[in-house]
């Protein structure tokens, strides 16, 4: 999980330094014929991913191969995240839409300076993430952490969550080995047993795993606990835009919204255009994430994208209740369905 908490806590305080206007991009000056002037409307948009391009980000690239940001007047550059984070692009007006996750966007809610976005689209309906550990040594529920040694980002919501899970299951956190560790091929930490377990998305560690033939075991947080079914990964938008631009933020998501369902419809040529797009990375693992994702994206949702609101305050009511907010966040916070089509 590609958690940004302290990066957000940073961006918050160092915003002011970085807001900037975004216009629209200046006219051609060519107006001799109606195809001419519809591309002096083209509106140019930047989308900045969370990380390095993968099955979470199919439906932004479906989009552009498909033309449907062109159908939809629209201009779109995909850009890679800064140090300090998607969140930080969005919120200074740099790009107006940006890739993020609920837990990571919590310091952007809370305390004194709150960063100006919201969270417009659910990309994946469900919590997929969870811990992975090797076949039959006893990870396959949270008590069985105990005595094991788990990679941590030694990050204060992600211990509260292990925590939290164990405990309810009978088990001590404290008798957890935590190993500081940003773990970039589970597989292979997992085989040499530099780890015993790792937290995961599965639709990629774990979709992995099962491809190179390691036989794992797995517990997801959602099936635990109903307020772990947080939103991860969603698509963010700076809140200036949305105020001025409201109608090209529901064209910008309608043609997301396509993409999306296209991959959701054909998960195979969606993972060929993301591996057009994306050519370091592998078809085989992209394919088999996509056939994983294609019944997850929107799953039980009446639309792609829709946020569940009492499900994402419920996360925050959970945070606030075990101190891991600056300032409490409120019900209704930082979310909207609003812009969907």
């Amino acid at each position: 999980m590609n958690n940004k908490w302290a990066s957000m806590l940073l961006a918050s305080l160092c915003l002011g330094l970085l807001l900037t206007g975004c216009g629209k991009a200046p006219d051609s000056g060519e107006n001799t014929a109606p195809v001419q002037a519809a591309k002096q409307d083209v509106r140019k948009l930047t989308f900045v991913l969370d990380w390095t391009p993968n099955t979470n980000h199919t439906g932004i690239y479906v989009a552009r191969e498909k033309g449907y940001f062109k159908d939809a007047g629209l201009e779109v550059e995909i850009v890679q995240p800064p140090e300090n984070g998607a969140e930080v692009l969005a919120a200074s007006g740099k790009a107006q839409f940006a890739m993020s996750f609920q837990d990571s966007l919590a310091p952007a809610f809370s305390g004194d300076n709150p960063l100006p976005v919201t969270a417009v689209a659910g990309v994946i309906q469900h919590n997929t993430s969870g811990i992975i550990s090797r076949r039959g040594e006893g990870m396959d529920r949270p008590k069985g952490l105990e005595g094991k040694k788990y990679a941590t980002w030694d990050l204060p919501v992600e211990k509260a969550t292990i925590k939290d899970v164990m405990e309810a299951d009978g088990g001590d956190f404290d008798k957890v080995e935590l190993i500081p560790s940003t773990v970039t091929d589970e597989v292979t930490a997992l085989r040499t047993k530099s780890v015993d377990a790792i937290w995961i998305f599965y639709a990629w560690a774990g979709v992995k795993t099962e491809l190179e033939g390691l036989e794992t075991d797995y517990f997801a947080f959602a099936d635990l606990d109903s307020v772990f079914d947080f939103y991860t990964p969603v698509i963010i938008a700076n809140n200036t835009f949305l105020a001025e631009e409201p109608e090209t933020a529901r064209a910008f998501l309608d043609a997301v919204s396509r993409g999306y369902e296209f991959a959701i419809e054909h998960p195979q040529e969606a993972g060929e255009i993301l591996c057009k797009a994306a050519p370091e990375l592998d078809p085989d693992l992209v394919k088999a994430s996509q056939e994983y994702l294609a019944d997850k994206y929107q799953a039980d949702a009446p639309q792609w994208g829709y946020i569940d609101q009492e499900r994402w305050d419920a996360y925050y009511a959970w945070l606030n209740e075990k101190g891991l907010t600056e300032t409490p966040i409120e019900a209704g916070t930082g979310c909207s369905n609003e812009y969907l089509p």
